[in-house]
């Protein structure tokens, strides 16, 4: 089959400790402090063949990442920037849906014909973090797209357990394609669901949310918190159509926080009782983080959740006096999160399709990454 394969250099930085966990199983923890000078190229692979507690899915729709961009784009000493796990080379892809074709002798949930939305976290189910309920800690975590084969193929093979029917959604759309376009949009949603919702526990209807980033993640922020109850919500962006798109998915305030200073801003919409609840999604809390601890609301929360190997300056101080807190969320398996966002999307309670701005088919699938590198779209979508 046909597959877009991340390929590059096993090259540490001088000062990156690499475990020996590490050069065995030719997996960095840390991908921008080992992987260096990417290739991003067609390959022909084996089909894959489902085990069996897998299915084999034939792909129908995927979205393109930041993370996959951060894994195309280098700092200036050429390693990439992304900075979750990687073992290369690997299928690029994570944000997937498609058609179950073929079920492992295991498998009771599924049948071939089966339209799924899929998790990426590859959790082992049995290591401590996983056996007390913090699947995304897994300590054999493998994801899809980065430790293991993507999304950007001909097929795909998922355990039964990571898969979601997004059948009735398709049913009610009268549009199958429509559906798997929509669904492919849950994976970016569901990691915004599991850091507001499970990893910080929430924010009371009525409370101010702000979020600094209008990336894919950053707009599934705005459009939970449309749904479940946010009196104002404030975004910052520097681009003029990631903004647009955040108004129309339901924020009340878009701004480019180098026209307004977002203390200021945030101060004045929420007449001085500040954000409630703050979301990272820009992967730049370098500059974002001085302002999150100035305009939090007492007991105010920030979620983060836009990655990046850059430290940030922080004035814990700020905690203290204000009972604030700050978490850290990763992935997006387990919690009910998938099926829970696959019922608001089946019963109008959350509106994600404004999030595509571009679509390309398969064959342009390098061509949309390149596309992604100029940080203009929302959401690049690729059909097959």
């Amino acid at each position: 089959m046909r597959a877009l394969v991340l390929d590059g250099q096993w090259d540490p930085r001088p000062d990156y400790p690499v475990t020996p966990k590490e050069v065995e199983s030719r997996k960095a923890t840390i991908a921008s402090n080992v992987w260096r000078h990417p290739t991003l190229q067609w390959h022909q692979v084996p089909d894959p063949v489902p085990a069996h507690d897998e299915v084999l899915i034939k792909l129908r729709a995927c979205g393109v990442c930041g993370s996959d961009t951060h894994c195309y784009l280098t700092d200036k000493d050429g390693y990439i920037i992304f900075s979750g796990p990687t073992r290369l080379p690997v299928i690029l892809g994570h944000e997937y849906t498609g058609e179950v074709v073929e079920v492992g002798k295991s498998v009771t949930t599924l049948e071939p014909g089966d339209l799924v939305a899929a998790e990426g976290m590859l959790n082992c189910n049995e290591c401590d973090a996983c056996r007390t309920g913090y699947p995304n800690q897994c300590r054999h975590l493998d994801m899809v797209g980065f430790s293991a084969p993507g999304a950007y193929a001909d097929y795909i093979t998922s355990k039964a357990r990571h898969c979601w029917k997004i059948n009735d959604l398709a049913e009610k759309l009268g549009d199958a394609q429509r559906a798997c376009r929509i669904g492919a949009l849950v994976e970016p949603t569901s990691c915004s669901y599991n850091g507001m919702f499970i990893t910080s526990g929430g924010f009371k209807p009525g409370g101010h949310l702000v979020v600094h980033g209008a990336g894919p993640v950053g707009l599934g922020a705005v459009a939970l918190g449309r749904s479940c109850g946010a009196a104002t919500i404030t975004v910052f962006n520097r681009s003029p159509r990631r903004r647009e798109v955040a108004l129309l998915m339901g924020a009340d305030h878009a701004i480019d926080p180098r026209e307004e200073d977002p203390t200021e801003a945030v101060m004045e919409i929420t007449k001085g009782e500040g954000a409630d609840m703050q979301v990272e999604a820009a992967g730049a809390a370098h500059a974002t983080m001085p302002h999150i601890e100035r305009c939090f609301a007492p007991a105010g929360k920030m979620v983060y959740l836009g990655r990046t190997g850059l430290k940030a300056p922080v004035q814990l101080d700020t905690l203290v006096s204000g009972a604030n807190m700050i978490v850290g969320a990763r992935g997006h398996d387990g919690y009910g999160i998938f099926p829970n966002i696959i019922r608001m999307l089946t019963n109008d309670r959350i509106m994600l399709e404004p999030m595509i701005t571009a679509t390309y088919t398969f064959d342009e699938a390098l061509e949309a990454v390149e596309r992604s590198t100029l940080n203009q779209d929302a959401k690049i979508m690729l059909e097959y």
